[in-house]
């Protein structure tokens, strides 16, 4: 029986991959996380040439076809474009990460050598007792620097400690989880999502389940960047779900305790026939489910279409709040989630 200590195990294995520093394209550790946790629950899982993970939940051959359930371990984070005269780091952007919510947080440099010097964004000037111009300073990447816990005066202290262009940074996610249920973190998207997917495949493990078609589970590692799941599409996959954040906001009816269905999205409309099994699976298990179209949006498996693959496509997520900031959901959201997946698996 699918029950709510499903979701608290995802929660937990949430906390342990954020705690994992992934920003897309520096995605090995967070990957081989996720290939050994789907392992230990006795999944065949391989590393895609990508990166990704691919996983084979298994299920019987149908004419519906396969089904792929995409999410991604990669995050929002930054790279060195600049060693300054001061010894300080000019940042450029990994995915959407913004200076203007980033400013203040501790990152951490991930040298080639394999050294992790740690630091924190601050805006040039930062001190509010010399810089007149403090509030009214636009927060970028060019007014921002990275100041180094190094004793460093110069780009060449700085080179000494082994930092080089090109090196990743990784902003600190300060991951927290509410006595109330409350999941506040950085990255929310999508490892809330890549939990979720192995609490469902702990509970087909746990309940001896043979899935009624044969299933996927793709963790794609370049989403932030547009190009996620644009490969790996197993050939018999007919249709392919994202499990990403469910947006909430001005306008929407999506909270962080629900899970969202979105039936489009700024690339377009999802499949009109999935996003109705999603909702006929929401009802049928009684989740506390929301319809919302997103704005400012797109998703894993919009990116296997645009690559070419043959799929009907649907995206649902649990609620995620202050999107690409300091993100906050709800294990009720976690739950509300697990349930719409097995409702749509037929389990």
């Amino acid at each position: 029986m699918l029950n709510r200590t499903y979701a608290e195990y995802a929660t937990e294995k949430a906390v342990s991959l954020l705690a994992i520093d992934s920003p897309t394209g520096y995605t090995k550790a967070a990957a081989e996380w996720v290939r050994a946790e789907f392992a230990a629950l006795g999944y065949p899982a391989e590393i895609t040439v990508k990166g990704g993970v691919l996983i084979d939940l298994g299920g019987e051959d149908s004419p519906e076809g396969g089904l792929l359930l995409a999410a991604h371990a990669d995050t929002l984070g930054g790279m060195v474009a600049e060693i300054k005269g001061n010894g300080r780091l000019r940042l450029t952007n990994l995915g959407g990460m913004k200076a203007d919510n980033g400013e203040t947080e501790n990152v951490r440099v991930h040298t080639r050598s394999g050294r992790v010097i740690e630091g924190t964004l601050q805006l040039c000037n930062a001190s509010v007792h010399v810089n007149g111009e403090y509030s009214s300073s636009p927060r970028n990447f060019n007014t921002t620097e990275v100041v180094l816990d190094e004793d460093v005066n110069s780009a060449a202290d700085t080179r000494a400690l082994g930092i080089e262009v090109g090196d990743i940074v990784a902003f600190e996610p300060r991951t927290r989880v509410t006595a109330s249920g409350y999941i506040k973190s950085r990255f929310l998207d999508d490892k809330l999502s890549v939990a979720i997917l192995l609490g469902l495949a702990k509970y087909i493990k746990d309940e001896h389940i043979t899935l009624p078609r044969r299933t996927y589970v793709h963790i794609t590692v370049y989403e932030e960047v547009g190009h996620g799941c644009s490969a790996s599409c197993p050939a018999d996959v007919t249709e392919g779900i994202s499990v990403d954040m469910g947006c909430v906001g001005n306008g929407l009816s999506c909270t962080e305790r629900t899970v969202s269905i979105c039936p489009k999205d700024s690339h377009g409309p999802y499949s009109y026939e999935v996003v109705g099994k999603l909702i006929d699976a929401a009802k049928a298990e009684g989740a506390d489910y929301a319809v919302d179209i997103y704005p400012f949006y797109g998703s894993d498996v919009e990116a296997t279409l645009t690559a070419g693959a043959d799929i009907r496509h649907g995206l649902i997520g649990p609620g995620v709040y202050a999107s690409h900031g300091y993100e906050r959901s709800h294990i009720d959201g976690v739950w509300n989630t697990l349930k719409v997946l097995k409702g749509y698996l037929h389990i």
